[in-house]
């Protein structure tokens, strides 16, 4: 499908465009259109809505999709059923107050996510009409360029949302460049754009522009999505295509995957259950009711008249429907709404952690979603980029191989005074390069002369010799400022040129066509003319790739640099293979007129081209080989072994072997599979995908090699597939976010990469090594206390509920209930709700210190031994013994009973009374780490019990309202008796002493790993240092030797190469110094980083490690042993 649009002048007056903080749903300043040809084009509105609600719908909406949970449905009908009198014997408030409050609760949580997710942008565009754009503002919707102030026409734009360092360089077209702000040009402008329709691709725009019988490409590079920011321009015009929701933007804001967790999904199986098991208890009430109305339901008609037509069999019926009324609380309405609130505040401890903090850019951890905390101390797999995520993406340039010779042994750091336009921030030391390029070694030469002219960076000259490289990837900064140091300084580029000074003498070589990179090609060439008229092909990329397309010639100089490369992937060095070869012109004439017609097809536009550069980057000459280190982050080594050891699996996945990686983790059965596009693709088909998984899984740690984004993703789902564990999948760049969607927990790195993987992810933060407390810690925690939570809560409701069970055998199964309809009401809103809060919330069994130091407490979590259907089991039986000990010992207590005054005590209004005041006082909390705010939880609720009774079995309260408060003075009466309280603590005693003697045998006969750390844990607390273990101790350190690749650097994106070819209107010619190879001074601008060279996005210089480093946790463990703490 082709979509075709006119295009016609227009004439903006002025145009102000929004602020970045329009993707926040704020508006700060205005839009002024004035277009010509309105009839033809009006303007339409160009309004986005991502809200879910407006205040009209908001009600109607979020009540439905409430009562699409089981449980909110199952009170509404509830209450329904308690209107019709002949079956309720509970009054309508009973079930009213908490369905109102949970369904309030839930509302004001669902409203407030939707306030904060709103993003309404209401401004009028004209809909394909020519928009001027100012300096510095980010767009409202994407157009192609036209023509803008830069005399380069290059342009500069950036995405602030996704706080991205470095800079995308956009061009004009070229039929309209030369126009620049001649309104009279641009109105006289004819013609017509044929595109694609609008779609969700970031990364792809393929469209035509026919004018004048010429039709010129359209593609990424020459379109402006909506919310990049424009730099280096003052203004530009440009054409609107798509708006409001047709915009690439708005089309990736499709709905997201909702993730479940486990407990999530155990949660949906268990109540369908209690449902099942609900009916079943009402259907053997209703048979009871039956079978006594036909036995002994005669003998109380004198005072008790049945109805007329009313028989055994019909109150069999009615009383099915009022215990379902009754027993209405073994089903759990405010569990769903408990859940959230603890998720939310184990939430905010990620949020708060200062030890998760990095103070060098600032940046905290975050967790982005509250749904699934309790998941991440279930992990089995982890599923981990390499650069960025466990290195500092921060390229140093160290070794490289030219000519069969490999360079950059440890010697002397070479001094740079030969070189007055070298970077004297950059170093190196290996003196015999140095004097191989002073000796104009051809070899050498050509080497360093690919690395500056094949790349897509811009180099920015403000003053004459202050070079500031602006590059897409650090990998190619590197390699640009490494050339730039040996002699061949790349100086500056045209569309149609690149200027080079070679050793003191500026060269301008023509720039022909550039090949670029993608993810599947692996390299990039460049088509160049000498100032001679020679033409010639650079290639750079992954050593496999560019092997495959040597001559025949270059088997020996192969057979060497792949030793050099091997020695390079020992020190997990990222590696680049260099080649070329010299082009006949009548060849590449007619080649370029191909390249042509396949650069403007609408049609598969990119098979076409592929097939164009594997035609000609064939017979390739091998130059070398470079050697790029990128450092790993702080802790990243002790962070593995930590999670190795709580038996969690680790899978690097990255575009290359991670051989430093994998010295580190320091286990025996290791596994390098290095897969090409062809090998992977029949790895991960269906016939072959199990025994794929099979082999990686005998393996402690799987590094998979060029795997493309797409790949990493199938990788998780193989494994979420078959072996139904828990995945993390962690990253930081967008190539990571497919992965990062997959896996059941994502996890950004906001690093050098920008915040693509952040925005992707569930919890984010800055350093690799925060993994190890997010998961261990946090993620333990979390899941511990949520176990507890539902043991807890199941428990209280299953006790309270089977009370009435036992009840019912005792009251001629009328369908009475056993409790009072005010405790009822306020059972779980009062009484149980604030101790169960606290003990979700502040619950641990061990700190985090030895949570670091035992990582085998982590291991429960991942078997689900803390909650499943088992322990879901247990609990119920518990709840009916303790149910049985809360009925039959108050009703023995109490039967025939005076008081001491001799007045009767045995009545049901006293037994109800005492049934309940044991219900509260056994329901005591099994908490590991009491708090103050725990202990007023916990006796402030017991307060509130006794006042609130105190108050409603007042003589006030009845005398307001005689039918709601009939238990006049039965807690005065009852609650002064010794026998009272007596029989509330021989019931407490009964209903803990089985459980206490249980878990005694247990800790004694079948000890866990919690059994045995808990106590030690607690002697530590208490200031005895001594029962504490001793740190591990350190491994030595082991070289090892690698005989497979290290992971190719070359990570930037596809489509700069069309760019910068692709005019003739770069009219600022290149800086050209005075004489020849003058001293120009130390200049500035480009800031390599690190021991040898680097190369950071941001241009600005950082240290490898700052001053104030923060310790990892086996530091701070080791440093509080020292201490004595």
């Amino acid at each position: 499908m082709v979509w075709s649009c006119l295009v016609w002048s227009c004439l903006i007056v002025s145009f102000t465009v929004l602020s970045p903080l329009v993707l926040y749903g704020r508006v700060s300043s205005c839009l002024v259109c004035v277009t010509l040809f309105s009839s033809v084009f009006p303007n339409q509105t160009n309004a986005i809505k991502t809200s879910k609600y407006n205040v009209f719908t908001f009600l109607p909406l979020n009540l439905f999709e409430q009562f699409q949970r089981i449980a909110n449905a199952y009170f509404l009908i509830l209450l329904l059923l308690q209107l019709i009198p002949a079956i309720s014997s509970l009054s309508w408030f009973t079930t009213v107050v908490p369905l109102v409050l949970v369904l309030s609760v839930t509302a004001a949580k669902d409203a407030t996510d939707d306030i904060v997710s709103i993003n309404i942008l209401l401004v009028r565009l004209p809909c394909k009409g020519f928009l001027l754009l100012m300096f510095s503002r980010l767009l409202s919707s994407p157009h192609p360029l036209l023509s803008f102030s830069s005399p380069p026409s290059f342009l500069y734009s950036s995405t602030p949302p996704l706080r991205e360092t470095n800079l995308k360089v956009k061009q004009a077209l070229t039929v309209t460049g030369d126009m620049g702000d001649n309104i009279q040009k641009l109105a006289a402008f004819n013609g017509e754009v044929r595109c694609e329709p609008p779609n969700n691709r970031l990364d792809r725009f393929t469209g035509t522009l026919n004018n004048a019988g010429q039709k010129y490409s359209l593609d990424n590079n020459r379109i402006l999505l909506r919310g990049c920011t424009l730099r280096n321009t003052d203004w530009c015009f440009g054409l609107v295509l798509f708006g409001g929701p047709e915009t690439k933007l708005m089309k990736n804001c499709g709905k997201t995957t909702f993730k479940r967790t486990s407990v999530d999904r155990l949660m949906n199986v268990l109540v369908l259950c209690i449902f099942g098991f609900l009916a079943v208890m009402c259907t053997i009430l209703a048979i009871g009711n039956r079978i006594w109305e036909q036995r002994w339901g005669s003998d109380f008609t004198a005072f008790l008249p049945r109805e007329d037509g009313v028989n055994a069999s019909f109150s069999a019926f009615l009383t099915f429907w009022s215990y379902i009324i009754i027993l209405n609380t073994v089903v759990p309405i405010s569990l769903y709404v408990s859940m959230e609130v603890i998720r939310l505040g184990n939430s905010f401890y990620i949020d708060w952690d200062r030890n998760m903090y990095h103070a060098h850019s600032d940046t905290p951890a975050e967790a982005r979603t509250t749904t699934l905390n309790e998941e991440l101390g279930q992990i089995k797999y982890i599923f981990s980029d390499k650069t960025g995520t466990l290195t500092q993406n921060i390229m140093t340039f160290n070794k490289c191989s030219i000519n069969g010779k490999s360079y950059g042994e440890k010697h002397k750091t070479v001094d740079w005074s030969f070189n007055p336009l070298a970077d004297q921030r950059f170093s190196f030391h290996d003196h015999s390069l140095v004097e191989a390029v002073k000796l104009e070694s051809p070899e050498v030469h050509t080497f360093f002369r690919l690395l500056s002219l094949c790349h897509t960076v811009m180099a920015e000259e403000k003053r004459e010799g202050e070079l500031l490289y602006q590059a897409q990837s650090p990998d190619e900064g590197a390699l640009v400022t490494a050339a730039r140091n040996f002699g061949f300084v790349f100086r500056s580029r045209t569309p149609e040129s690149v200027t080079v000074v070679e050793m003191g003498k500026q060269r301008c070589y023509d720039l022909l066509a550039i090949l670029d990179f993608n993810n599947v090609r692996k390299r990039m060439s460049v088509i160049v003319r000498s100032p001679e008229g020679k033409l010639c092909l650079y290639c750079k990329g992954a050593d496999t790739i560019i092997y495959e397309r040597l001559h025949q010639s270059c088997s020996k100089l192969m057979d060497i640099t792949t030793e050099h490369l091997n020695e390079y992937a020992g020190e997990g060095l990222r590696t680049l293979a260099l080649a070329c070869k010299d082009l006949d012109e009548k060849y590449f004439k007619e080649w370029q007129q191909r390249h042509h017609v396949a650069s403007t097809a609408l049609e598969d536009r990119e098979q076409k081209l592929d097939l164009l550069y594997e035609e000609i980057e064939k017979d390739l000459m091998l130059l070398g080989a470079t050697a790029i280190e990128d450092k790993l982050q702080d802790g990243v080594p002790q962070t593995i072994e930590q999670l190795s050891q709580a038996d969690i699996k680790i899978w690097v996945k990255s575009q290359g072997c991670f051989k430093k990686i994998k010295n580190h983790l320091k286990k025996k059965n290791h596994i390098t599979l290095k897969r090409q596009a062809i090998w992977g693709a029949y790895a991960l088909d269906g016939s072959m995908e199990l025994l794929f998984l099979r082999v990686a899984c005998l393996c402690k740690t799987v590094i998979c090699c060029r795997v493309t984004p797409l790949q990493k993703a199938q990788v998780v789902e193989l494994v979420k597939k078959y072996k139904q564990a828990v995945t993390l999948a962690i990253g930081d760049g967008a190539n990571d976010v497919s992965m990062i969607k997959a896996a059941h927990i994502g996890v950004g790195i906001s690093g050098q990469e920008g915040m693509q993987a952040v925005l992707s992810s569930d919890y984010s933060f800055a350093q690799f090594r925060y993994l190890e407390r997010l998961l261990l810690v946090h993620g333990r925690w979390s899941y511990l206390r949520m176990c507890k939570f539902l043991s807890y809560f199941f428990y209280k409701n299953f006790t309270f509920t089977f009370v009435h069970l036992w009840y019912a055998f005792f009251c001629g199964f009328s369908a009475q209930t056993v409790y009072d309809e005010w405790f009822i009401t306020l059972y779980n809103l009062v009484y149980t709700a604030l101790p169960v809060l606290g003990m979700s919330l502040f619950d641990q069994d061990v700190n985090d210190m030895w949570s670091f130091q035992h990582p085998k407490l982590y291991v429960p979590g991942q078997l689900n031994q803390y909650f499943s259907k088992t322990a879901f089991f247990k609990c119920a039986l518990h709840s009916v013994y303790s149910s049985v000990v809360l009925f039959f010992i108050p009703y023995a207590a109490m039967y025939d009973t005076v008081r001491s005054d001799g007045k009767d005590i045995a009545d049901y209004q006293s037994f109800a009374l005492l049934t309940q005041t044991c219900l509260v006082f056994t329901l005591g909390l099994d908490m590991s780490y009491w708090t103050a705010v725990n202990q007023l939880f916990v006796w402030g609720s017991l307060t509130m019990y006794f006042a609130v009774t105190f108050a409603m079995y007042s003589n006030g309260m009845y005398l307001a309202a005689p039918a709601s408060f009939p238990f006049i003075g039965t807690a005065r009466n009852s609650l002064n008796q010794p026998n009272v309280w007596l029989t509330i603590l021989l019931t407490s005693i009964l209903c803990v002493l089985p459980v206490v003697a249980y878990r005694f045998l247990l800790i004694q006969l079948r000890p866990t790993i919690n059994n045995k750390v808990g106590p030690l844990s607690n002697h530590t607390l208490l200031g005895q240092a001594k029962a504490a273990p001793l740190p591990p101790k350190r491994r030595a350190k082991i070289r090892r030797s690698s005989t497979r690749r290290s992971g190719y650097a070359f990570s930037h994106a596809q489509g700069y190469g069309d760019l910068v070819t692709s005019t003739r209107f770069l009219r600022r010619p290149a800086i050209v110094p005075s004489s020849g190879f003058t001293l120009l001074g130390r200049t500035t601008g480009f800031s390599p980083m690190g021991r040898s060279a680097g190369y950071s996005p941001t241009g600005h210089a950082q240290n490898n490690r700052p001053r104030d480093v923060e310790a990892t946790s086996l530091q701070m463990y080791s440093t509080a042993q020292t201490l004595g703490l």
